[in-house]
């Protein structure tokens, strides 16, 4: 009994040990994890391997287009993840207002979502320096009377998206004009007020001038009365916290992109198509789409399953081509629906180039040729674009043009950069440098410019035909991409 009673004593006094030892190295810990210097907000980061952030879809932040992710938000927060070496995660909340909650909170690294900065935001959340300046548009539909100015506003429904800074402007306007009233819409974002404009359902929106510019391709019905405002900044917004190192860092980034050149380019390259678009060609477009399309639309399609491409992609260069006419003939002797050379029907093997099916599977055939033929370091969606010029001006000339583009100290493979140097092979002190010598070359750049737009108007128009939530998507599929 008395050897059962040392055993269990002995096996007391080391249970109470091994309990001191446990104490004493979770003290330990605890003291070591008070002494360890917390990492700034960047250090996060950099640790989790994630940079967290908050946008909404849109043609001008962010959505899905065929090459994956894009938009102009996407475009600069890609940069800037990998300028820090790490990966982008993306999240769309269900409205802007859940946007600047979240962000305020710390519930995300960053909100970049076309955020204009206003002074009520700035008591809330802290602003990087801007990337793109904006005004504020009244916006109508054409076939209703102008408005002059907000007091004309009475017997019309003006409708923002709530807690916008487009409400933000009306409520400081209010004071001027004691009549102005309007409603703020919680469940819709800004390009479907503008195309409830456009369908009649409301007579006024306010939207950022950018917005207007992209939209309007696709609604033409679309008119600017008046700007509210003056020239407003977006930038990408931050939790108020006294920690500023993740703020710094992005805030010297777009520093740098700015003096770079590098962000012009992609406001460029993200805008430009849109804004040269010629609007009074639209509405004929757009009902193209409907008379035109359908009797060829299964040969774009057979053709871009052929050939690895976009059927939408083939239907928009033919339109520019022809405007889908199978006995469309110019003055300098291409003809057919995808205006071939005699040339190169027969290189292509189109023995009969009015026959539309014909004419439709040599010109992809062509266009997949000319986007295999250039250097395997330009990537898409440049890569597109400038096979695009090369269908219209010929591939020797676009190679011409990125010489150019290269002297220059530009970058021969962006289109961006080539687009800038084509109009230089009708200049002598350039062209007789070149290969290939004189071309038009501003052609090309109008060509491409406009095939971006068309592209854009059937991925949106298309998108009808499939359900509503989907088709808030695919808007500036292409066109938008990082260029």
């Amino acid at each position: 009994m008395a050897d059962k009673c040392d055993g269990f004593l002995n096996s007391v006094s080391t249970m109470r040990v091994i309990g001191a030892f446990i104490a004493a190295a979770i003290a330990l810990v605890v003291v070591l994890n008070a002494c360890t210097p917390q990492r700034t907000l960047l250090g996060q980061v950099l640790a989790s391997g994630e940079l967290r952030v908050l946008t909404r879809n849109a043609g001008t932040t962010y959505y899905e287009g065929p090459h994956g992710p894009a938009g102009l938000e996407y475009q600069l927060l890609k940069r800037f993840a990998k300028h820090l070496g790490v990966k982008l995660v993306i999240t769309v909340p269900d409205n802007l207002n859940d946007i600047l909650e979240d962000i305020s909170k710390g519930n995300a690294d960053i909100a970049a979502a076309g955020l204009t900065v206003t002074k009520e935001r700035e008591k809330s959340v802290r602003f990087s320096p801007a990337y793109q300046t904006i005004t504020q548009e009244l916006v109508y539909n054409v076939n209703k009377t102008r408005p002059k100015n907000l007091d004309d506003l009475d017997d019309g429904t003006l409708e923002v998206v709530a807690q916008s800074s487009h409400a933000e402007r009306l409520q400081e306007l209010k004071s001027e004009h004691q009549d102005l009233s309007w409603v703020e819409n919680q469940n819709a974002d800004s390009t479907e007020l503008l195309s409830l404009v456009s369908e009649g359902l409301i007579d006024y929106t306010v939207a950022d001038s950018n917005e207007v510019a992209i939209n309007r391709r696709f609604y033409p019905e679309l008119k600017v009365a008046f700007e509210i405002s003056k020239p407003q900044e977006l930038a990408w917004a931050f939790p108020k916290t006294q920690d500023t190192s993740l703020y710094d860092a992005a805030s010297k980034f777009m520093t740098e992109l700015k003096e770079s050149g590098e962000l012009d380019r992609i406001l460029k390259s993200n805008y430009q198509h849109a804004s040269n678009f010629d609007y009074t060609g639209t509405n004929s477009f757009l009902g193209q789409i409907h008379n035109r399309l359908p009797a060829y639309r299964n040969y774009f399609e057979e053709a871009a399953k052929a050939y690895n491409l976009d059927w939408r992609l083939l239907a928009a260069l033919s339109y520019q081509e022809s405007h889908w006419r199978p006995h469309a003939v110019s003055y300098t002797g291409v003809r057919g629906i995808m205006m071939l050379t005699q040339a190169t029907a027969k290189h292509l093997g189109v023995e009969e180039r009015t026959d539309a099916r014909e004419s439709i599977l040599g010109g992809a055939r062509y266009l997949r040729y000319l986007i295999d033929k250039l250097p395997d370091d330009i990537k898409e969606p440049d890569r597109t674009w400038i096979a695009v010029a090369a269908y219209n001006v010929g591939y020797g000339h676009v190679e011409d043009a990125r010489a150019i583009t290269d002297t220059l100290g530009n970058n021969p493979h962006k289109w961006i950069d080539i687009k800038a140097s084509l109009p230089y092979l009708a200049k002598r002190k350039w062209y007789k440098q070149t290969e290939h010598g004189y071309a038009r070359g501003w052609e090309p750049v109008r060509y491409v410019e406009n095939i971006r737009s068309y592209y854009d108007i059937l991925v949106w128009q298309l998108g009808k035909e499939q359900p509503y939530m989907y088709r808030l998507r695919p808007i500036l599929a292409l066109s938008s991409s990082a260029l």
